[in-house]
């Protein structure tokens, strides 16, 4: 006696009653390879085809976790700080005459949780206003870009790009939390892709924090190079 051959229909169901079997078969399928995954010493999971500045970071931090991730996918509630700090973005790319080109899903992840309400974003904003980039002009703002490290594409948007009296370039990006904790792996690759994209050493692009709460422009020059943020990527 054979085996029935799970491809072939059963010819005594009707269509209605074939298509149910199917999706139970399809669902034993997805849960017995989740436990074969689960049961297994190693699981080798691909990266996306391209990661974020915070991706990478978390990939850094918690390769576990991040694979995790990628396998089951959870949903984020959504986080109204987080809006607020979007749409603190938004205003600053309008102040500069720079058309928002992006929408506000794109920029989920980047903008600080630090803003509560209404009154705190005009409070930000009138800070920024009084403050040294209040009336700066940037060469660029919410500036896209792609870079490839070790075969993968990161991709991201610089806040802002001033040009230097010196020639050179600062990269600023803005943080409205109230603890200056930012991860400086950010600033590394907006300075890496600024200098790689427009020709320039990599020496002459400055990058820095802008902490907007306490007008405190916080630059770090001990930033990583390719080769260590290569490092950061699992090898093919």
């Amino acid at each position: 006696m054979r085996a029935a051959d799970p491809t072939v229909p059963d010819p005594e169901l009707d269509l209605v009653d074939a298509a149910r079997v199917a999706a139970w078969d399809d669902e034993i399928e997805r849960l017995l390879a989740e436990a074969r995954r689960e049961r297994a010493t190693e699981v080798v999971v691909p990266l996306p085809s391209t990661l974020s500045a915070t991706a990478l970071a978390r990939l850094r931090d918690d390769p576990q976790g991040f694979a995790a991730d990628l396998v089951r996918p959870m949903p984020r509630p959504p986080a109204p700080a987080a809006r607020f700090g979007t749409r603190f973005h938004a205003w600053v790319e309008a102040r500069f005459g720079q058309q928002g080109l992006f929408d506000p899903d794109e920029l989920a992840g980047r903008a600080d949780a630090g803003i509560e309400d209404e009154a705190d974003l005009a409070e930000l904003i009138a800070t920024f206003e009084a403050g040294p980039f209040g009336s700066r002009v940037p060469a660029a703002v919410e500036a896209p870009f792609a870079v490839v490290l070790g075969g993968q594409v990161v991709r991201g948007r610089i806040d802002a790009v001033y040009a230097e009296p010196d020639g050179s370039v600062l990269v600023v990006d803005w943080k409205t939390s109230a603890r200056q904790t930012a991860d400086t792996l950010q600033l590394a690759l907006y300075r890496l892709a600024w200098a790689e994209l427009h020709g320039l050493p990599v020496d002459r692009v400055r990058a820095g924090f802008y902490y907007v709460r306490t007008g405190d422009l916080v630059v770090h020059d001990d930033l990583p190079d390719r080769p260590e943020l290569e490092r950061l990527l699992p090898r093919p």
